[in-house]
């Protein structure tokens, strides 16, 4: 992904936040007047939003959910960038609205907050422009109390301090953090163990989730909380037509258009220690990628053309970056190509030209698939035309009443 479309927030992980309330005939919670609580985050098509906290009172007693209200708490946020932005500010401080307040199954306290595609101050990434990164922000969350809440033999609870742990995203966190022999950094999703070897899927991201070097910024992060590229293939849904699924996202130093040829081999690394080390079949490794990814797929398949089983390249870059310069992939290169190719993109893309990129790639490369939508448009939300990998993500493409990813499914070398 190339920009993100809600700008997004990331915790400062233990940072000690301070709300105090004295209300008058109240009783405080003696040595339970402090509560940890967690930000909880849910990857939407959009980018990664924290959906609501969970404070964690379980441990002070019982308490009667029905002193819980919208009004009981509220919610504050302050997000800054990690690195400089050249004067840009990405972040935000504001209100975050309660929408919902209830007990869950341990007895904490969760508070629902208002979220959703487009709105402002509940994402976890802000975009550079002068550096063309998502990044993490640094988050601080403010919680205070209006209202005692009672336990459940009917004495009123005021908590005076909340402090702040980590950020959790159970889809994100079922990836495990790795870096290769030559320092790339990648996520792994490893699917339930059962006997025989499975099928991986490459996902390469976009170019605004590389890493930052000059800024010492590599956070093997991004590739996950910007869009829904790698999670979609770690979902039940396609666990269950892959019949189990490693899914790898390798994470750039850069961007992979600023060196294709130095970064297949890195990543074909990547592929190789994997078939080593896991179950997998190596006539069964997918590649898939989106806009600097989806030229990367591409090119995986111009380097290595017995190695994947099939590509789906999304919003790709065939062309040259600047006028009078060679194109990324030439068209000899890619009429070569022998893996099953399943191109998408939107026509309404104005950040890479479907037509001088994608089409023009599928006209070239042979018994090559493509799916060209008029506009990207989920649950009644209208994304940027870029957005295409949004439907991939979905397993929305299909083509003789086939979906994408069951037709990357039958596909093996």
């Amino acid at each position: 992904m190339d920009k993100a479309f809600s700008r997004r927030t990331v915790l400062v992980t233990g940072a000690g936040i301070t709300a105090g309330l004295a209300l008058p005939g109240v009783a405080i919670a003696g040595s339970h007047d402090s509560v940890s609580f967690t930000l909880d985050a849910e990857t939407l098509d959009g980018g990664e939003q924290i959906t609501s906290i969970t404070l964690g009172t379980s441990r002070i007693g019982p308490l009667d959910p029905a002193s819980l209200t919208t009004g009981t708490f509220s919610v504050h946020a302050k997000a800054t960038s990690p690195i400089d932005t050249g004067g840009q500010d990405i972040g935000y401080d504001l209100d975050r609205p309660v929408t919902a307040a209830r007990l869950d199954r341990r007895g904490d306290v969760v508070l629902e907050l208002s979220h959703g595609e487009g709105q402002t101050g509940g994402g976890t990434l802000g975009y550079i422009d002068g550096k063309s990164r998502n990044v993490r922000l640094d988050l601080v969350y403010t919680i205070t109390q209006h209202a005692p809440v009672r336990l459940r033999h009917g004495r009123p609870v005021t908590l005076t301090r909340f402090t702040q742990g980590r950020l959790v995203n159970p889809e994100v966190d079922a990836f495990g953090h790795h870096t290769s022999r030559s320092g790339m950094k990648y996520r792994l999703y490893s699917p339930t163990a059962r006997p025989g070897r499975r099928p991986l899927v490459v996902w390469l991201h976009g170019g605004g989730e590389g890493a930052s070097l000059p800024d010492g910024y590599y956070d093997n992060e991004t590739t996950l909380r910007a869009n829904r590229g790698a999670l979609g293939f770690a979902t039940r849904e396609a666990q269950a037509i892959f019949g189990g699924a490693y899914v790898v996202a390798p994470q750039s130093t850069s961007a992979w258009m600023d060196d294709g040829p130095r970064f297949a081999p890195l990543i074909h690394e990547i592929i190789r220690d994997l078939l080593r080390t896991r179950p997998i079949d190596a006539r069964r490794v997918h590649v898939v990628g989106c806009s600097n990814g989806g030229y990367m797929s591409l090119k995986m398949t111009t380097v290595y053309p017995a190695t994947f089983a099939a590509s789906v390249p999304v919003c790709g870059v065939v062309t040259a970056r600047k006028e009078g310069n060679p194109p990324l992939i030439p068209d000899a290169e890619l009429a070569a190509i022998s893996t099953p190719t399943w191109l998408v993109a939107s026509r309404d893309d104005d950040t890479v030209d479907p037509q001088a990129n994608t089409v023009h790639a599928h006209e070239l490369i042979p018994r090559s698939e493509l799916t060209l939508y008029d506009h990207v448009i989920r649950n009644g939300h209208r994304f940027p035309g870029h957005w295409s990998w949004i439907y991939v993500a979905r397993n929305d493409p299909s083509t003789r009443g086939t979906h994408v990813w069951q037709w990357m499914a039958r596909k093996h070398r």
